[in-house]
């Protein structure tokens, strides 16, 4: 599974759209979309992510009741 398919699967799991992302991440939708496109985000920026999903990073994002995407 693509980092992609990840961050789609997990913002539908936490009912957070993609624009709403960018703007807790202080980035433009449109930014962010490339960066997700083109695989360029950084650990940082998975991280941060995850972060603002209330989830950790470890190359999948992993929830508190134990979902892992």
């Amino acid at each position: 599974m693509t980092t992609e398919q990840k961050i789609k699967m997990a913002l539908s799991y936490t009912g957070i759209s993609q624009a709403e992302l960018a703007r807790e991440l202080g980035t433009s939708p449109s930014n962010l979309n490339q960066k997700v496109k083109r695989n360029t985000l950084t650990k940082e920026e998975l991280e941060q992510i995850a972060a603002v999903l209330g989830c950790t990073w470890r190359a999948e994002f992993v929830f508190d009741d134990g979902t892992v995407i």
